[in-house]
């Protein structure tokens, strides 16, 4: 094992560990019917503490060289007839794009060091092959495939941090888009790639340079609806384990309306802050732990197309149309409302109606994250639609 070469099961002991555990593990039995076919690029995305490390997490375990056997033996993918055929059968390398970008001065140093990383990995794992040149990634990784045959699954957490980041810097984003696909694309040796953040794809015009994956999003889950985060149905037997008001719980975590494949809908809750409720007995906002208001502040005064107007309609219970297909999925082109508001979709300070076409505000802890941004804002002539909008639809 290495530190990204098949970095093992620990992390995700850790989470089965945990006081609450949610099994999510279904989303491995759809991940096995893309192994090693035309459909095995995905790139899921969600907002922040929505489990995507622990995702991450649990497809290293599975996938990976050491024994999970008996991590997943109670977990539903054990019941499935892919379990055993794809169990521990593959490299993975497991990347946080985060953690390069914080320790790199600009993109040619990340790109450098993500590669210099990779290969001390594999060199250490693979000594006795032949190799044609031992400081190229790509023709490394194709030198170990041809003469093992054995497959890389690709796991790359984080993976939109240089867009949320280094929003204005065009050049840097486009190199990182190359060397990712310089990497995957075409390539025998993926057997799966596997990408994961809080935006889709970033989008250049009409050509992406990441066109090979399928794209899983808040605005679009299709068949990952019910591994976005918690169903109803999880949340009502927390909520019965702990002792907890069901009522109130959904009241201050439900909202996100998914639609997953042939129309179903989910109502899925934000994990994070039902596991804090549930553990604590208290209900709140947790969601500025992980994003504060200034962030939700900054891009609603950008008052796109009479934003202002909308923002007093969603807080009155509104649901607003939204034409998604425009946003170029970074954090910093904006041509319209639209595109600002698809954002915030994508950021979990929206839910999304994929039937209807419709953005709203999920739930009170949401709405409180709202009043705090249109608070420091400066819009006085907002505050008192707040208020009543509170007493209508929460009776606060």
């Amino acid at each position: 094992m290495g530190i990204y070469l098949n970095p093992g099961i620990n992390m995700f002991q850790k989470a089965i560990n945990s006081k609450i555990y949610i099994d999510k593990t279904g989303l491995l039995a759809y991940t096995n019917t893309l192994i090693d076919t035309n459909n095995n690029f995905i790139c899921i995305s969600r907002p922040r503490r929505f489990g995507k490390s622990m995702t991450a997490q649990m497809l290293a375990a599975y996938y990976g060289t050491e024994d999970c056997g008996h991590l997943f033996q109670e977990c539903r993918i054990a019941k499935d007839a892919s379990f055993e055929a794809h169990r521990n059968k593959y490299n993975v390398i497991l990347l946080n794009m985060q953690d390069f970008l914080s320790t790199s001065y600009h993109m040619a140093a990340m790109k450098a060091l993500i590669e210099k990383s990779i290969l001390w990995d594999l060199l250490e794992a693979y000594p006795g092959l032949r190799y044609f040149d031992t400081q190229n990634l790509v023709r490394t990784l194709q030198d170990i495939y041809a003469q093992t045959k054995k497959a890389f699954v690709f796991i790359i957490d984080e993976w939109d941090c240089v867009f949320r980041e280094h929003k204005n810097q065009k050049g840097s984003q486009k190199q990182y888009l190359d060397f990712l696909r310089t990497l995957l694309k075409d390539k025998p040796y993926v057997a799966l790639a596997y990408l994961t953040g809080i935006l889709p794809i970033k989008k250049y015009g009409t050509h992406s340079a990441l066109n090979m994956f399928d794209e899983y999003s808040m605005t679009n889950p299709r068949q990952l609806a019910e591994y976005t985060g918690f169903t109803e149905q999880e949340v009502q037997a927390l909520c019965h384990q702990y002792h907890r008001d069901f009522a109130e719980t959904k009241r201050w975590y439900d909202g996100y309306r998914l639609t997953g494949t042939d129309g179903k809908s989910f109502q899925i809750y934000s994990p994070r802050s039902v596991v804090t409720a549930m553990l604590s007995g208290i209900f709140d906002t947790y969601w500025n732990q992980t994003e504060t208001f200034e962030a939700l502040r900054d891009y609603i005064v950008l008052n796109y197309d009479g934003l202002k107007d909308t923002i007093i309609g969603l807080l009155a219970g509104d649901h607003i149309q939204i034409e998604t297909g425009s946003f170029t999925n970074d954090m910093s082109t904006f041509e319209n409302a639209d595109d600002v508001l698809t954002l915030l979709v994508h950021l979990g300070y929206l839910g999304y109606d994929f039937i209807q076409k419709e953005a709203f505000i999920p739930n009170y802890e949401i709405t409180l994250e709202f009043i705090n941004a249109v608070r420091s804002a400066g819009w006085d002539e907002v505050i008192q639609a707040v208020k009543t909008s509170r007493q209508a639809c929460y009776g606060d």
